[in-house]
């Protein structure tokens, strides 16, 4: 099966505007972000953007990069704008703002969809480590069946546990990551979709998939890809880049 990866890229951003041109390592972040997904399996790559800038940057440093609609409610549906004119069965949305995700990450949630051919959309999660985590609610949380299916996401702390506290070593509490594979022909329907109450609700696009009967797979990793969404974010990201890049050299 053909895999591509659709990289949406905004310029605005109300914590860190011009995100993806930022360039302190001598390489824009959009410009990390992509060539981690080129080393990955997927037979192709490419930047989804509605900003000049960006594309300019893209093409600056030899990128594959498509220009869409400046409307787009949403990254899923720039994406599956993009998804119309490529040839794959899999479509992966890797957000622009994750300079730090393994290709071997990339290469689980495709595979995901592979090894089950009933689910039409796969995603990831990680075991919950805290009480913080568990009850905050911008860590999204997922309950799956025995065979990985989600069951439900929500920013309420689920499982819940009605007595005592949640035994985090024992018991699988999974935070949600937001990295996406879908079926192209079922990307490209759900698009065309109005937003199903439960999603309205909790702000969770992935919601609308289950309310419609559909099936997504989870696969679980150790440990969850740290993106970009502060300044303190990309200075952190800047200082490991800067720091490995010396052990290498060294």
């Amino acid at each position: 099966m053909k895999t591509a990866i659709v990289i949406p890229a905004r310029y605005a951003s109300s914590r860190l505007p011009a995100k993806p041109l930022l360039r302190e390592t001598g390489k824009y972040l959009i410009q990390h972000v992509y060539e981690r997904a080129c080393e990955s399996k997927a037979h192709v790559a490419v930047v989804a953007t509605d900003d000049q800038r960006i594309f300019d940057a893209v093409k600056s440093f030899g990128g594959n990069v498509m220009m869409t609609r400046d409307d787009h409610p949403s990254g899923t549906d720039r994406v599956a704008e993009v998804a119309q004119q490529l040839d794959a069965d899999i479509i992966v949305n890797l957000q622009g703002d994750e300079p730090m995700i393994e290709p071997g990450t990339l290469d689980l949630v495709a595979r995901l969809l592979e090894d089950d051919r009933e689910a039409v959309m796969a995603t990831l999660a990680v075991p919950i480590r805290s009480l913080e985590a568990w009850r905050d609610p911008n860590c999204v949380k997922v309950v799956c069946d025995k065979v990985g299916r989600a069951l439900y996401f929500s920013r309420s702390p689920i499982p819940f546990v009605r007595d005592g506290e949640p035994d985090f070593a024992t018991a699988r509490f999974l935070q949600h990551l937001g990295l996406y594979a879908y079926r192209r022909d079922f990307l490209l329907e759900l698009a065309k979709l109005p937003p199903e109450p439960i999603e309205v609700s909790e702000k969770l696009e992935q919601l609308r998939v289950l309310a419609l009967g559909y099936r997504i797979q989870v696969g679980i990793v150790p440990h969850a890809h740290r993106g970009v969404d502060t300044p303190a974010d990309y200075a952190r990201f800047v200082a490991a880049y800067q720091s490995n890049n010396a052990k290498l050299a060294a």
